[in-house]
C-alpha cells in the first residue's frame, strides 16, 4: 500500500481518516476509469418534499402577515394572532394551487380536530417563529410544536404505544447537540463525575467513545460487545455486566451504528427486567437516529421511560441534515430527578448556587430544564432554545408523517436503503439472513466473520498476522477509488468496514461489494501463495 504506514493513523477517529480516504481515492478514480465512490458518510441522497413545500409556502404567507401589520419600503411588522387561523385559511385557498397548499391545510384540520388545538394559537405560533422575530419561549420547546413532535415520537420510538405520562422535550441542534448538552448536564449536576465508570454497547458511533475519554469527563468505560453471530443482541453474559452497581450509565445507539441492527423485544426485555430487579437506579441514554428505517420499531425510552434519556434526529429520515434537527426526551416521572434530590447537602448547596440566578427554588428544577440551561452555561438561560424556524420545520416533518397514515413515505424510504443492500450483497457474494430487525442504513462487512465461514480458519490466522486491519480501507480507496469507514474506529471487529446505504446511488452498491470482495480475494490469494498453494480460481 504505497509504503503507508498504519500505525500513524490507529489513534485516529475514523471520520478524521476519512479525509485521506478521500483523498486516495479521487486520485484513483482519476488515473482509472473507476468512479470515486464515498459511502463513508451517513447524509442521506434523499429529501422529504412534502413538508418543505409546506414550509416554504408557510413563510410566503406569514410575510403577508408582517406587511399587514406594517408596511413601509422594506420594512414589515410582528403578525397578530387575532383572527390569523381565518385568513390562513383564505390565503391558502386563494393560492391552491401553489405546492404546500393543500398540506397546510390539511395540518391545521389535523392540529384543530385531532391535537385540539386552539385555530388562531397554533397559526400563529408558526408563523410569528417561521419570521424568527422572537426569542424561543418557552426556550425548551414551543408549545404546539412539543406536543406535535411528541405525538411523532409516540409513532417513531414507542410503535404507537406510548408508555403512561407523557415525555418532556428539548429541541436541539441536531443529535449531535443533544449528546453534549447530556453528556456536560449529567456531570453538571453531579450525576455523572470524573473518575466513574459507565457501560457502552458496541459497535457505536465513534463520539460516544471519545467523549466520555476526554479530559473533560473522563469516564472509565466498559464495553459491552455485541456479536455478528448474535445478531448484534444482547446475551445473558452481556445482561450480567450491568448488574455491577459501579456502572451509573449504559449508553448505546439503536439501532446500531455501524451494525444497523436494532434491539430485538427480547433484548429490550433482558434489560427492562435487569433494571426493574436489579438496577433501579441506571440511567440509559439511546440514541435512535435510525428507529424510522424498522417498521414498528420501539425504543428502550417506551420499555424503560422512567431511566431513559431519548435522543433522536430526524436529519436521516427526513433527508435534513443541514437543518440540525433533534429532541432529547425525559419522561415526566424519572429517576433523574429523584437522583438530583437525594444528592448529598454539599452538592446540593452547589448546585443551588449553579442555578440560583434563575430561580428562587433550584433544588425544584428539573434535570430537562437543568440540560437547556446548562446548555447556554446558565448565565445565557435566557436566550437557550433552538431558532424557531427550525422549530417549525421540524413541526412540519413531524406532522407531515403522522397525516400519512398508511405510511407511504416510510416504505419509500426503507425500499432505497434495501435496494441498495441487496446490490451490496449481490455484489459480496454472500448470503446474508433477512431480519425485520435491520434498518440497512449502514453495513458492517466484516472480513474475519465472513472469511472464516467461507474459506477457513487457516486464512482468518494468516490475516490477523499479516495484515493491519486498516489495509482495507486503504486498499479500496487506493485500488478501486471507494470511501468506506473502518469498522475497529467504532469499536467494532477490527477486520471490518462500515458502507452506507443512503449517501450513493443505487448503482453504486454492487460495484462496492465486488471491491470489497476483490480484497478479500487478495488476501485469499496472498496466503495461498504463501502455503505454497495454487491460487483459487477467480469466479465467473
Amino acid at each position: 500500500m504505497s509504503g503507508i504506514d498504519f500505525h500513524n493513523y490507529e489513534a485516529l477517529s475514523p471520520f478524521e481518516i476519512k479525509d485521506e480516504l478521500i483523498r486516495l481515492a479521487r486520485a484513483s478514480s482519476e488515473k482509472t476509469a473507476a468512479a470515486f465512490l464515498n459511502a463513508g458518510r451517513g447524509n442521506p441522497n434523499w429529501i422529504a418534499t412534502t413538508p418543505r413545500e409546506a414550509f416554504f409556502l408557510l413563510g410566503q404567507f406569514a410575510l403577508t402577515e408582517s406587511t399587514r401589520v406594517m408596511s413601509e419600503p422594506g420594512l414589515g411588522g410582528m403578525p397578530e394572532k387575532h383572527g390569523i387561523a381565518d385568513r390562513y385559511r383564505t390565503w391558502m385557498t386563494a393560492h391552491a394551487a401553489m405546492p404546500g397548499a393543500a398540506t397546510l391545510q390539511r395540518i391545521l384540520a389535523y392540529a384543530v380536530d385531532t391535537l385540539e388545538f386552539d385555530a388562531d394559537a397554533f397559526v400563529h405560533e408558526l408563523v410569528d417563529s417561521i419570521i424568527g422575530d422572537n426569542y424561543p419561549v418557552p426556550d425548551r420547546m414551543l408549545p404546539h410544536a412539543e406536543v406535535v413532535v411528541r405525538r411523532y415520537l409516540d409513532w417513531a420510538m414507542c410503535s404507537d404505544q406510548p408508555p403512561a405520562g407523557k415525555f418532556e422535550l428539548y429541541a436541539v441542534e441536531g443529535g449531535t447537540a443533544a449528546m453534549c448538552y447530556i453528556f456536560k448536564s449529567l456531570q453538571a449536576n453531579r450525576l455523572l463525575s470524573k473518575g466513574d465508570t459507565i457501560a457502552i454497547a458496541t459497535p457505536i458511533f465513534t463520539p460516544y467513545i471519545e467523549i466520555a475519554q476526554l479530559e473533560d469527563y473522563q469516564l472509565d468505560a466498559v464495553y459491552i460487545n455485541t456479536e455478528q453471530e448474535d445478531q448484534y443482541q444482547f446475551t445473558d453474559a452481556d445482561i450480567a455486566q450491568l448488574e455491577d452497581p459501579k456502572i451509573k450509565a449504559f449508553f448505546l445507539v439503536n439501532p446500531g451504528n455501524p451494525t444497523s441492527m436494532a434491539l430485538s423485544p427480547e433484548s429490550n426485555a433482558k434489560l427492562v427486567q435487569l433494571v426493574k430487579t436489579k438496577r433501579p437506579d441506571l440511567i440509559v441514554l439511546t440514541d435512535d437516529v435510525y428507529g424510522t428505517f424498522v417498521k414498528g420499531f420501539r425504543s428502550l425510552m417506551a420499555d424503560l421511560p422512567q431511566n431513559t434519556i431519548g435522543v433522536y434526529s430526524f436529519s436521516k429520515y427526513f433527508g435534513c441534515t443541514g437543518w440540525r434537527l433533534g429532541v432529547i426526551a425525559i419522561h415526566e416521572n424519572n429517576i433523574l430527578d429523584d437522583m438530583l434530590a437525594r444528592l448529598p447537602a454539599d452538592k446540593l448547596a452547589a448546585l443551588d448556587r449553579r442555578y440560583g440566578t434563575l430561580t428562587l427554588e433550584p433544588r425544584k428544577l428539573r434535570m430537562i430544564d437543568r440540560i437547556v440551561a446548562d446548555s447556554r452555561d446558565v448565565a445565557l438561560n435566557h436566550t437557550a432554545g433552538l431558532s424557531l424556524p427550525q422549530q417549525v420545520m421540524m413541526t412540519l416533518f413531524s406532522l407531515v408523517e403522522l397525516l400519512d397514515t398508511a405510511k407511504d413515505y416510510q416504505a419509500r424510504c426503507m425500499n432505497i436503503v434495501m435496494r441498495r443492500a441487496r446490490a451490496c450483497r449481490e455484489g459480496l457474494g454472500i448470503e446474508v439472513q433477512s431480519t425485520p430487525l435491520f434498518a440497512r442504513y449502514y453495513g458492517e462487512i466484516d472480513f474475519e466473520f465472513w472469511l472464516r465461514k467461507y474459506i477457513g480458519e487457516d486464512v482468518v490466522t494468516w490475516m490477523k498476522a499479516n495484515i493491519h486491519p486498516l489495509d482495507i480501507v486503504f486498499r479500496l480507496a487506493e485500488d478501486h477509488g471507494i470511501v468506506l469507514l473502518n469498522g475497529s474506529g467504532f469499536k467494532g471487529p477490527d477486520w471490518s468496514c462500515r458502507v452506507s446505504f443512503a449517501n450513493l446511488n443505487d448503482d453504486a452498491y454492487e460495484n462496492i461489494g465486488r471491491a470489497v470482495r476483490s480484497v478479500a480475494r487478495s488476501y485469499v490469494q496472498t496466503f495461498r501463495a504463501s502455503q505454497g498453494l495454487s491460487p483459487q480460481p477467480k469466479p465467473d
